[in-house]
């Protein structure tokens, strides 16, 4: 067993080192949200600390700023309108195992990579589906260890809740927009309602330069645009460089000054709420792995002290944050 002892732990932790920076590229390209964020240079890396931190400016009332003539005094108060939103590290792992049976059988060098290799492959592949699933959820899953993912972040309650440590009832500006097709457009989400709705929705994330630029829709909400569109033919093109090109099923939106990528995330294992759409400006929105933990080796091996079996673990920490809550919405049915 002298090959199971040395060799297996020496090939299985080479395995998972060379898959490692490809499990994350990998990860990018199976989540439209996150090539997104990539091609912005939103995915950023954090090095430490007891919380994922972003800065934000936010309007607090002060009103000092005027006008004023000759020697009028001006109020010199000191005003510093710049916080910060807190986010938890979220954490996930996927173990790799290996039975002392499956050693044996598979004794041979290359026998072994292959085995490993599928193995690693499995996992990664698994990992890799849970954090994308975890992206688009509200934070509670598993107890509120899930990734604090987009429901949370582009909330159909905005007027109430904590998100990044900051009370949306208290502060404004904390809030991300939301529009109702039955309440604001006058009917329920259909073919005929979808444009106007958008078209809202857009207005209202809208400032200055900054506009939505990626709309991820739900089986029902992306039929009904896509059922609005095909009566004017409207027809896009991709050179394989953009969403459609990386496989995911993508349509343009051109409206109240916005430029939007209008991606698919429902069909089979979706997970967004039905009849929905999230107006997402990604300036404002952050992919945080953390350096160390960023679908890499948990550790060593891990002999199990009543069974003859090794397992090693892979893992992720990080979360999805926001420093622009205001600058993104959500488009609902009622």
């Amino acid at each position: 067993m002298a090959f199971a002892n040395a060799q297996v732990s020496d090939l299985l932790a080479t395995t998972i080192a060379a898959r490692s920076k490809k499990l994350a590229d990998n990860l990018e390209h199976n989540n439209a949200l996150l090539m997104k964020l990539r091609q912005r240079g939103n995915v950023r890396p954090v090095s430490g600390g007891t919380h994922i931190m972003e800065e934000i400016m936010y309007d607090d009332g002060d009103d000092s700023s005027g006008s004023y003539s000759g020697y009028d005094v001006i109020d010199i108060t000191p005003d510093s309108p710049i916080s910060a939103a807190e986010y938890d590290f979220k954490q996930y792992a996927r173990a790799v195992t290996i039975s002392g049976l499956e050693i044996i059988q598979n004794a041979g060098r290359e026998q072994m990579i292959d085995l490993l290799a599928g193995r690693v492959q499995a996992a990664e592949t698994r990992l890799r589906n849970a954090v994308s699933a975890g992206l688009y959820g509200d934070g509670t899953g598993n107890g509120g260890k899930d990734i604090t993912g987009l429901q949370a972040a582009i909330s159909g309650t905005p007027n109430s809740g904590t998100y990044g440590g900051i009370d949306r009832a208290t502060w404004a500006f904390w809030r991300n927009q939301l529009i109702s097709c039955t309440s604001d457009v006058g009917a329920a989400m259909s073919p005929s309602t979808i444009l106007s709705g958008m078209n809202k929705l857009a207005l209202a994330t809208a400032r200055g330069t900054d506009r939505t630029d990626l709309i991820v829709a739900d089986n029902e909400a992306f039929d009904y645009y896509q059922s609005a569109l095909q009566a004017i033919q409207r027809v896009t093109n991709d050179s394989g460089q953009g969403l459609a090109g990386a496989g995911f099923t993508s349509l343009k939106y051109h409206g109240a000054g916005a430029n939007a990528d209008v991606i698919f995330d429902g069909g089979i294992g979706g997970n967004m709420p039905a009849k929905t759409m999230h107006f997402i400006n990604t300036n404002y929105l952050f992919f945080r792995p953390h350096r160390q933990r960023n679908f890499v080796a948990l550790g060593n091996d891990r002999q199990s002290v009543n069974q003859d079996a090794v397992v090693r673990l892979i893992g992720w920490a990080g979360n999805l944050t926001t420093s622009g809550a205001q600058f993104q919405g959500i488009l609902v049915d009622s």
